[in-house]
């Protein structure tokens, strides 16, 4: 069966009149007996008596009518539906995020969206950069926001901005009182930092192991929030990606501009080659970009 040979049938059995139908499908008296005719051999059997005065619902046609009504409601409610996910009327999205972009930069550019497209759910999942690219590998999520993965990663990265590593200091910390600190004056006091695998840990090792540096890491953590209360409390001092400075100063710290050298990586989104994104997740994806503007006013 066809949908446009039940819609045929509902019509002749709800005015049982060929005549009537015709005008309500906009089709010719032949047509719609060739589909009729189409429906009722393909079933294997009459579902209309027709003599020239009448038309009557035989007994498989009147077994027919309600199951006919139900699956041109569900037809007509499927079809609703995608209209309007295509139009972004409803929809749903899904998005990994590393924690320092989730609670910093998204929270603003998803108020936006939201204004825009007011139907559409999203639902942010904020793990560890690793995690990011796992989830979006996996099609777990259609979106990830994260650094840029290194050489050889399958999936495709659209560049968002630069993301400078700032120092993070107590803010009694004679540091405290200049703009701007070196790694050598820095590594002089005890640093704190996040746990293996974490990138910012690897991508700080990396960088300052190319110079002929160490981190004398004294305190660790999984989480930059416990990181930025060990430095406000006065533990130690750390390093973390520009995008966190605002968390930081919130925590009780102390952010300083940190050079020589300077540490930074690109932050973009995330998608899976060959993977065509939703019409929610598109404009997601538009969204993200458009903000990306905003981030050298939002990162110090």
């Amino acid at each position: 069966m066809t949908v446009k040979q039940i819609r045929a049938f509902l019509a002749v059995a709800q005015s049982l009149s060929f005549a009537l139908a015709c005008e309500r499908l906009h089709l010719s008296q032949s047509a719609l007996s060739l589909t009729i005719k189409a429906l009722e051999e393909g079933l294997g059997g009459r579902l209309f008596s027709r003599t020239t005065r009448n038309v009557s619902l035989t007994a498989e046609g009147e077994a027919l009518l309600p199951l006919a009504r139900r699956l041109i409601a569900d037809w007509d409610n499927a079809e609703d539906e995608l209209r309007q996910r295509f139009t972004l009327q409803r929809g749903r999205v899904t998005l990994a995020a590393m924690p320092s972009f989730a609670g910093n930069l998204l929270p603003p550019i998803l108020k936006t969206f939201r204004g825009r497209y007011p139907q559409v759910n999203v639902t942010v999942n904020d793990v560890i950069n690793e995690q990011v690219l796992e989830m979006v590998r996996d099609r777990q999520v259609e979106l990830g926001v994260a650094f840029e993965p290194g050489p050889g990663s399958s999936l495709h990265f659209t560049p968002l901005y630069l993301d400078r590593f700032v120092a993070v200091v107590p803010a009694d910390c004679a540091l405290a009182r200049h703009t701007q600190v070196d790694w050598v004056t820095l590594l002089e006091h005890p640093f704190i930092t996040l746990q293996r695998p974490s990138t910012v840990r690897v991508m700080l090792e990396e960088h300052l192991q190319a110079r002929g540096m160490k981190l004398p890491v004294e305190f660790e953590s999984h989480q930059l929030a416990t990181v930025g209360r060990m430095v406000a409390s006065g533990l130690g001092v750390s390093a973390v990606p520009a995008l966190c400075a605002g968390q930081m100063r919130e925590l009780g710290g102390h952010c300083l501009t940190l050079s020589e050298p300077v540490v930074e990586r690109a932050i973009g989104v995330l998608t899976k080659p060959g993977q065509e994104l939703s019409a929610a997740a598109q404009a997601l994806f538009d969204s993200l970009l458009a903000a990306h503007s905003l981030a050298a006013d939002v990162l110090l």
